[in-house]
């Protein structure tokens, strides 16, 4: 085989940016009200986890015993996909109604075992707490970075 029948390699040149990219850690820094929303349902999981367990273990009397006993796991794994699918979602506005809803359906497993009235209450004043201070902070925080800009 000669040289002549072996196509011509084309030479390799480096490809230049025409633009200078921007580092990747540019992202918007999250918000107060996002970073405690996630920590109170990142707790939330690990309590409907035990709460499932419990129900299901509860499942050989009271009220508890009219159910099949894989319905409490599975309904516990269906709240606790919301809850972790939520903790993502946060980066939106909608996902905060939806941690609301999922607050009401804790609070409604209280019907389940009467303890849960008292889990889902708490959980539930601790979400509202979150969603009031961490708003007010990141008001006064945007206020700060307002004045600082008009300072410059």
């Amino acid at each position: 085989m000669s040289d002549a029948t072996q196509p011509n390699e084309p030479e390799h040149v480096p490809a230049q940016p025409s633009e200078p990219t921007e580092p990747a850690d540019t992202a918007r820094p999250r918000s107060i009200r996002q970073s405690l929303a996630a920590i109170v349902l990142g707790f939330e999981v690990i309590v409907v986890f035990l709460a499932a367990l419990v129900i299901w273990g509860l499942a050989q009397g009271g009220v508890e015993a009219a159910l099949p006993s894989w319905v409490p796991l599975a309904a516990g794994g269906v709240i606790i996909i919301g809850l972790i699918a939520t903790i993502g979602l946060l980066r939106f506005s909608w996902a905060y109604p939806l941690g609301w809803a999922l607050q009401v359906l804790i609070l409604a497993s209280g019907f389940l075992n009467p303890a849960m009235f008292v889990v889902g209450a708490l959980f539930g004043g601790m979400w509202w707490y979150c969603m009031v201070t961490g708003a007010r902070i990141d008001r006064e925080r945007a206020a700060a970075a307002a004045r600082w800009k008009e300072q410059e």
